[in-house]
This record gives C-alpha cells, structure tokens and sequence, in this order.
C-alpha cells in the first residue's frame, strides 16, 4: 500500500509538467497565428502597393509613347517642346524663389542660433553667479554655526565646579540647538554645492529654430521675389502659359505652326535670362519686402504665411523701368494662384 502511495505522488509533478508543456503548445499557437495574420497583412498591404505601381510605370510608359509618336512629327514635335520649354520656364522660377529662401532661411538660422546661444551663456552666468553668492553664504553660516558649536563646547569643559550645575545644565541644552545648526547648515552648503555641480554639467537648451517673426519676414521676401519674376515678364503672357504648362501632364497642340513654336521658344529663351538677371535685385526686393510687410494680415500669432487677399498687388502695379510700361498685362496675385508654386516654397 506504501509503494502504491509512493507510485501515485511520484507521478503528479510528471502530469503537472505535462500540462504546463501542453499549456505552453497552445501560448506557441496562438502566437504564431497571430504573427501569420500579421505577415499576411502586410503581404496584401504590399501587393496593393506593388499593384499601384504597376499603374503609375505603365502610365508613365504610355505618355513617353505618347511623346515619342509626337516627336516623330513635325506638327506635333514644336508643340512639344514649346509645352517643355514653358515648363522648364516655370521651374527656372520657382528654382529662383526656393534659392533664395533657403539662403535666407540659412542666414537667419545662424544669427538666431547664435543669439540664442549668447543668451542661454547669459542666463547660465547670471544662475552661476547667484548660486555661488548662495554657496558662499551657505559656507559662512556653516563655518559660523561649527564655531560657536566649538565654543559652546569648550565653555561646557569649563563648568566643572558643583556651583556651575544650573549653568552646565543649560549649556548642555544649547548644545543640542548648535548641533542642530550646525547639520542644517551642512546640509545647505551641500545642496548649493550639489546646484552648482548641475549646472556646471548643464548643456545649452536646443535650438528651437527659426522665430516667427525671421519666418514671416522670409516669406515675405519670396512673395515679393515671385511678384518680382512676374513683373518682369508683364508685357508677356509667358507666366500664365508656363503655369498652365506646369499644371499638365500630357502635351497640349495650343502653341500654333511651327514658325510660331520657334518664336514662342526664342521668346521663352529670352524671358528665361531676363528671370536669371540679377542686377538691381537687391533694391527691388528691399522695395517690394517693405511694401508687402506694410500690407500683410495675419490670421493668427503663430501664422507665418500671409492672407492671399491682404497682399495683392494693386492696379498698374510695375518695376520703374521703361521696359515694363504702362501696357503691363494683368499681374496676378502670386500667393492667391500660387504662382511659381510658391505655397511648395513658403516657410511654415
């Protein structure tokens, strides 16, 4: 009877281990079901990518048939390369604008982060300065508080006579108050100490970039550069060609014979330098900066792009120069039809 008692409680931390095996089969399970419905989501998420891709190369493939069958015809090939060639106008301005932005935006970072440097120095000198005033004070009353802890010590060594009993004995009661001075001012020296340790090891705050103010006044200076561009083609229709060249995928046949295409592209060649000169610039952006800056509303304090309808240019709106006269066309509000895709360009 022994031996089967034995024999049975021997079995039951097998059949307990088995269970938790058996357990752990089914935890294993689970997860490993739940790591394939996993992998088949993103099977399917990447085979709808992969089938959107497939549609975007083969509609690729189809406009540069498209253009290779124009190109082979006479009829069709000036067309096409007017259709380019304002396209090209188009990036030539909107390459201008976004140089210029970011070489305004690099300069302004650098004034900003230095300055904020200096200031963070300033701060951290002037928090250096009050906790050692803080350390020093805290030095004093702990070198006072041990000396008339010292002190007070001693005059108690002194009272050894039976008459000195009452002054001993409230002695011996100041001593417990000196003693508790003497660790509260220990405890203050070294946290002035440990304050001024922290602030040794303590880093200047990040940079956290560019203020609104350097923001608005560089955005400025892109819209008044994009007007600039448009001002100086105003005696051409070439900018509102070029934007709706730019706003097309497939090549449009609206640019006449070839004669026609060929002036067309000699006159895009022309506007095209005249866009890359850069003489004068400085003073005509300064002029156009200030006069935007007098006009800009905002919709709120941390705004840094300015209401379209608050920046428009006003009628006979021309650079004083004879080559832009009185027959200017129509200027266009270069924010509002985000002209040289200016809203691509602006700073945030």
């Amino acid at each position: 009877m022994k031996a089967l008692t034995n024999l049975r409680f021997g079995r039951e931390p097998e059949k307990e281990a088995e269970e938790q095996r058996v357990v752990q089969l089914f935890r294993n399970r689970a997860e490993l079901k739940k790591a394939y419905a996993s992998l088949q989501d993103e099977i399917h998420r990447l085979q709808d990518r992969l089938k959107q891709q497939e549609g975007a190369t083969a509609r690729v493939q189809e406009m540069l048939e498209s253009l290779e069958t124009r190109l082979a015809l006479s009829e069709s090939a000036y067309p096409a390369l007017v259709f380019y060639h304002l396209r090209g106008l188009w990036g030539v301005g909107r390459e201008l604008i976004t140089q210029l932005v970011a070489d305004l935006a690099r300069q302004q970072e650098e004034k900003e982060r230095r300055q904020h440097l200096t200031e963070s120095n300033r701060r951290q000198f002037a928090r250096r300065q009050a906790l050692e005033a803080q350390q020093r004070e805290a030095e004093t009353a702990a070198a006072e508080a041990s000396a008339r802890l010292t002190e007070a010590k001693r005059r108690h060594a002194g009272l050894t006579k039976v008459w000195h009993y009452f002054r001993r004995r409230d002695l011996a009661h100041r001593l417990h108050a000196f003693e508790a001075n003497v660790r509260a001012t220990a405890t203050a020296l070294e946290d002035a100490r440990s304050a001024l340790d922290a602030l040794a090891s303590e880093q200047a705050g990040e940079f956290p970039g560019l203020s609104v103010g350097a923001r608005r006044a560089i955005n400025l200076a892109a819209i008044g550069y994009a007007e600039l561009l448009c001002l100086r083609l105003a005696r051409t229709p070439l900018v509102a060609q070029a934007k709706d060249a730019a706003a097309r995928r497939e090549v449009i046949d609206d640019y006449g014979t070839r004669e026609e295409c060929e002036r067309l592209m000699a006159d895009i060649g022309r506007a095209k330098a005249v866009l890359l000169h850069r003489g004068q610039l400085s003073g005509e952006l300064r002029a156009r900066t200030d006069r935007l800056r007098q006009l800009a509303r905002y919709r709120d304090d941390a705004d840094t792009v300015p209401t379209p309808e608050s920046i428009g240019m006003a009628e006979g709106d021309v650079l004083d120069r004879g080559a832009q006269g009185a027959n200017a066309a129509r200027l266009p509000n270069v924010l509002a039809e985000d002209t040289w895709d200016l809203f691509r360009i602006v700073l945030r």
